[in-house]
């Protein structure tokens, strides 16, 4: 009972012809069907293409290992992951007619939890050099548009207010803080810190449907424009007095099309090499949160984004 309560399954290892014997839960852990016995490699064959080399290694200093061991690693059931823990003895320790013993455990659970806090703290250490990145960006925008100390220290704060509204919508908001927001709406709060004229009446001009956005859409919506909109600060057409940005859209029966242009900002130039952390975050969001496609294309007057996103979707 004690095994069941803890989700724990059993197995011996023959060292002499390495054959395994696993409890029926073993099995139901593996995917595999009932038998009496099992070898290594047939369970290798369930492993990871990218943790097999390192298993097999394992299993092979298993014996020469002192004390307790641990080895986690990933097997592939049908079309899901899983995670097991092997725990046992090395040096052959409680060795008994040749037979070892231990367990497999599904840390499934609590890897994905630490993967789950590895992106946060990573979005989180994005996040914030970004936002040093943007203030500095406005305090830039403020000493261009004021002429006196007091009227750009108070612009200066009214536009990281607008900043600090705009950071709220790029997270998920509690159960009973609001469900929808405009499309239209959602934009301009979003952006509005870098607009310097105003009502979006100069160099940014927005162009959209009136369509409700449901909560968990407007979430990743927020974090995709906050960051075209930080690197467009940091980079693009934003970085410049002279540059302008158009967010405009269209329908094609359940997909609707938004299209973000920058013109009038430096020259821009594919990034080469590996994906930046915020590119890999706007991604991630388009395709599985808003089930939609993200493409870029840097044309020599500026950088073209265009998302094609499930109509269904944004309801939610």
């Amino acid at each position: 009972m004690a095994i069941e309560a803890a989700g724990v399954s059993l197995w011996a290892w023959n060292v002499d012809d390495g054959r395994f014997s696993m409890d029926a839960r073993g099995f139901m852990l593996w995917g595999l069907p009932w038998c009496e016995t099992v070898t290594f490699e047939n369970l290798s064959e369930h492993i990871h293409p990218a943790d097999r080399d390192r298993v097999r290694a394992a299993f092979h200093a298993t014996r020469a290992t002192l004390g307790s061991y641990e080895t986690d690693f990933r097997i592939l059931v049908s079309k899901d992951i899983r995670w097991i823990a092997a725990r046992g003895r090395g040096a052959d320790a409680g060795i008994v007619e040749r037979t070892m013993y231990g367990i497999f455990l599904d840390v499934t659970g609590r890897k994905q939890a630490e993967e789950g806090h590895e992106l946060l703290a990573g979005e989180m250490s994005h996040r914030v050099k970004n936002l040093l990145a943007i203030a500095a960006g406005l305090t830039s925008i403020a000493a261009r548009t004021t002429s006196t100390k007091t009227d750009m220290a108070r612009e200066l704060i009214q536009r990281l207010t607008a900043l600090g509204r705009a950071h709220d919508l790029v997270r998920p908001l509690p159960a009973d803080q609001g469900s929808a927001a405009l499309l239209g709406d959602l934009i301009s709060v979003l952006l509005a810190p870098y607009d310097e004229t105003g009502a979006f009446s100069g160099r940014i001009r927005v162009a959209v449907p009136r369509m409700g956005v449901g909560e968990v859409a407007a979430a990743s919506l927020a974090m995709v424009f906050h960051e075209l909109a930080t690197n467009a600060m940091k980079y693009g057409a934003l970085s410049t007095s002279a540059g302008t940005l158009d967010i405009s859209s269209h329908s094609d029966g359940d997909c609707i099309c938004l299209i973000w242009v920058e013109r009038g900002g430096p020259v821009v130039i594919k990034p080469s090499g590996t994906r930046g952390f915020g590119s890999q975050l706007v991604e991630r969001s388009v395709e599985r949160q808003l089930r939609g496609t993200i493409e870029r294309r840097w044309s020599a007057d500026g950088l073209i984004v265009t998302l094609n996103l499930d109509r269904a979707s944004l309801a939610l």
